[in-house]
């Protein structure tokens, strides 16, 4: 069952990220094209250019190693989905097949994607100082980790008050114990200053815009496509059943 639920979340992230990559090729490489100008008339003005030619070409970048980045995390994102919604299915409420693999894309998105992102956004190139990316990438990592750690208390909390406060009440307090959590860890984190004060605010925007777009065109098409997928296998599974009675 968990190895069916895998393979069938690793397809439908690979959908996902053929999504993703289409959303961020059209929305983000304008962002990063403007923000690799901006390192080279930097680069140019402090007099130091380089006749080197890159080893792989921005157009190389920007459509093949765009699309096998993306593909390669949409599957890693479909087989995280595929194996928290074997951990959860039939112990969390009354939902359906569909409705647990929409609860756990949606779940996901926050903690792994939404949250590091409000603490730590993404930044195009060049928009960042090179002694600042060890500072960054600590923290980051150590908020997604106690992120997803915090979801997971959050649903043992829920499910070990429902009976007493009913699932709304229950859902509700979860979600606020979440919250309070990443809330205090994200208070406790350092602000890492790492922008140039004089790169573009728009190139900035617009490039962490499409960032979390991204994240959300993912894990939305990942869940969806999921949700399809189990729910097909369940009404196949109750068929096969209802034929064994009547035979």
């Amino acid at each position: 069952m968990v190895r069916v639920l895998l393979i069938r979340g690793m397809v439908a992230g690979l959908v996902g990220g053929l999504a993703y990559f289409v959303f961020a090729y059209l929305f983000g490489e304008g962002a990063v094209d403007a923000a690799i100008a901006y390192e080279e008339q930097a680069a140019a003005a402090a007099g130091d250019v380089s006749d080197e030619a890159p080893l792989v070409s921005r157009g190389i970048q920007s459509t093949l190693g765009l699309g096998v980045a993306a593909l390669v995390y949409g599957v890693v994102i479909g087989g995280v989905v595929g194996l928290a919604y074997a951990s959860v299915v039939g112990r969390v409420g009354r939902l359906g097949p569909r409705a647990t693999a929409a609860a756990v894309a949606a779940i996901g998105f926050v903690a792994v994607a939404l949250v590091p992102f409000v603490k730590y956004p993404a930044n195009p190139p060049a928009s960042t100082v090179d002694e600042t990316v060890g500072q960054r990438t600590g923290p980051y990592v150590l908020l997604t980790i106690l992120s997803v750690v915090f979801v997971v208390g959050a649903v043992m909390l829920g499910r070990s008050v429902v009976e007493r406060l009913g699932g709304w009440n229950a859902t509700l307090t979860a979600s606020a114990a979440y919250l309070v959590a990443v809330g205090a860890l994200g208070a406790l984190l350092p602000r890492i200053a790492e922008t140039p004060a004089d790169f573009p605010a728009t190139v900035m925007y617009d490039f962490r815009l499409a960032a979390i777009g991204g994240q959300l065109v993912l894990w939305t098409v990942t869940g969806l496509v999921f949700g399809a997928l189990v729910e097909g296998r369940s009404r196949e599974r109750a068929g096969k059943a209802a034929g064994a009675v009547i035979g």
